[in-house]
């Protein structure tokens, strides 16, 4: 009885030591990186602080709006749903199909063409609730990045604030999919060493966070099988 709990002390210390070595410096990751993000605050993460996403402009009463008829004929696909909005200072219709988005003017029916540089500059600007101007020209997104996640193709406006803030304008409906500030950036560097998906910062069920997963629980099982054996009580009574 006395060798077999020798073994399994011996065993259990050997675990603990080994798991604490590889396991030990990402517990400790994922605990700082945890302490870390809930000291941000997440209204300063999204932005809300310099980019107004919540205000929505109302259409002018007495503004003449086409029949709704009109613009499902020239929807050329079947349509899901018809939203009426203003857009750049501009009543538009948001025409919903199978096929994506399209836009046309609420008063004449026409077709409108995709947001362009300048236009999703000023729907950027418009919801700027700082000072600071544009740093440069708009650059199109046409893909995803650890970054952006958004309707594409976007455009990326980026302001000369202090932290460094870029705003994403959808291209296809000229409504603003993201903010993104330095903040948001830092927050998202550990909330990918939290995650263990260095690559994309997103997924959660990586083998990598699986595998530290089962070994720091298999650290505190071996953990508490050694503070078990060596409780004062248990020494205290082999003694005796």
């Amino acid at each position: 009885m006395i060798q077999h709990r020798t073994r399994l002390h011996l065993a259990a210390s050997r675990i603990h030591k080994w798991l604490a070595l590889v396991i030990g410096a990402q517990l400790l990751i994922w605990f700082a990186s945890g302490t870390l993000m809930s000291f941000l605050p997440i209204d300063k993460v999204r932005g809300e602080h310099l980019v107004d996403r919540e205000a929505v402009a109302t259409i002018p009463p007495g503004t003449p709006m086409i029949a709704p008829a009109r613009l499902l004929a020239q929807a050329d696909a079947p349509v899901e749903a018809i939203a009426w909005r203003m857009l750049d200072g501009r009543p538009i219709a948001e025409v919903t199909t199978g096929k994506g988005v399209r836009l046309f003017d609420a008063r004449t029916g026409a077709a409108l063409s995709p947001v362009d540089a300048v236009q999703a500059t000023r729907i950027a600007r418009s919801a700027w609730k700082s000072a600071d101007k544009p740093a440069s020209q708009p650059s199109r997104v046409s893909a995803e990045s650890p970054e952006y996640r958004g309707a594409l193709p976007a455009w990326r406006i980026a302001f000369a604030d202090p932290d460094r803030t870029s705003v994403f304008v959808a291209a296809e409906t000229g409504k603003i999919t993201a903010v993104r500030t330095g903040t948001w950036r830092l927050y998202d560097f550990f909330w990918s060493l939290h995650i263990m998906d260095w690559k994309n910062h997103e997924d959660f069920n990586t083998w990598w966070l699986l595998a530290f997963a089962i070994g720091g629980l298999a650290l505190g099982i071996a953990g508490t099988v050694l503070l078990f054996m060596r409780w004062p009580f248990r020494r205290a009574r082999r003694v005796a």
